[in-house]
């Protein structure tokens, strides 16, 4: 599995350089010190080509094309701050010993070729791509994993105060749903347009009625996947059924059976046999996780302000 999502991404950057020989040109170029790099259209495909594949599925007209131009202008601008780092980098005559890269790639091949550092050449070589180009792949993620780590550290101490009012304001993301505990019968309507599966239903419904077990029953008679649990569905919340029989359900007290519901092809009974009314979580509960939360907004507000920085000193044109 992780070999063959190791040569997919490897097959979308060979794409990619096969796109630029027959058609290529200048997206943006950045500036830092009399020192200029250019991002090419054909970079740009590289890092969108998946995520443009899926909005083409799922998208047309208007509505497609205004997502297409969102994604490139993001992932232009998401390269312009890669290699605005990588200039810092080398303006600041940083380095990575050779022995940290040889380590990151003797790691992948450990990981995701057992080992065989032939075959992880193979798959290089079957997308295109030479060892010496792979590592500078690797290079420059790791110019820009050390520079952001380098550049947005320090503690991050999140006020109490921050917190309350995090959990005070998003109060409904930590509501848990109603849930009932349910059992449902159902029968399929007569082929034929008759009225006999209504009147089999009504006698199954009156027998409830009158104290007969509705699991029995449901083993007996119901045509639902769940006959065999006695028509079991188990604790749900109210997006598990449709919205006919869930508002029907949800308003059953426990205990208690519901009316015939005739629905598209089938007739049903709903049993509610217990309910839990949703409730808000206590700050105790989610404390730790609002506070993850609000370091990691704090962690990418210092991020955004030193990029900020960068794009202040340098020369970025966007073609």
């Amino acid at each position: 599995m992780k070999r063959s999502l190791f040569a997919a991404c490897l097959a979308t950057f060979a794409i990619s350089a096969s796109a630029q020989e027959v058609l290529d040109g200048i997206a943006a170029v950045v500036g830092v010190e009399g020192k200029t790099e250019v991002i090419t259209f054909s970079q740009v495909r590289e890092l969108i080509g998946p995520t443009e594949l899926a909005a083409r599925r799922e998208l047309r007209g208007e509505e497609l094309n205004n997502k297409i131009k969102e994604i490139r202008l993001r992932a232009i601008n998401d390269l312009i701050d890669r290699q605005l780092i990588i200039l810092e980098f080398k303006k600041n005559k940083f380095n990575i010993p050779p022995h940290y890269i040889e380590d990151r790639i003797q790691a992948i091949i450990r990981s995701e070729f057992g080992g065989d550092r032939s075959a992880f050449v193979r798959t290089l070589q079957a997308q295109g791509f030479t060892l010496d180009r792979f590592r500078e792949i690797e290079t420059e993620k790791m110019i820009v994993q050390a520079m952001r780590t380098s550049n947005v550290k320090g503690e991050f101490l999140v006020p109490e105060n921050k917190i309350v009012e995090y959990y005070q304001t998003n109060r409904s993301s930590y509501t848990e749903d109603d849930r009932i505990k349910l059992r449902l019968l159902a029968i399929r309507k007569a082929e034929d347009g008759s009225d006999s599966r209504r009147a089999m239903i009504e006698e199954i419904r009156q027998k409830i009625v009158e104290g007969a077990e509705f699991q029995d029953l449901a083993r007996m008679y119901s045509e639902d996947s769940t006959q065999d649990l006695g028509g079991d569905w188990g604790w749900i919340d109210r997006k598990t059924l449709n919205e006919s029989l869930s508002k029907i359900a949800f308003n059953l007290k426990p205990g208690k059976v519901s009316e015939i519901i005739d629905l598209g092809n089938s007739y049903y009974l709903l049993f509610v046999e217990a309910k839990k009314n949703g409730a808000v979580k206590p700050l105790s509960a989610v404390r730790d996780e609002i506070q993850a939360r609000l370091t990691q907004q704090e962690r990418q507000k210092r991020a955004d302000e030193w990029i900020a920085r960068l794009r202040k000193k340098a020369y970025v044109k966007i073609f």
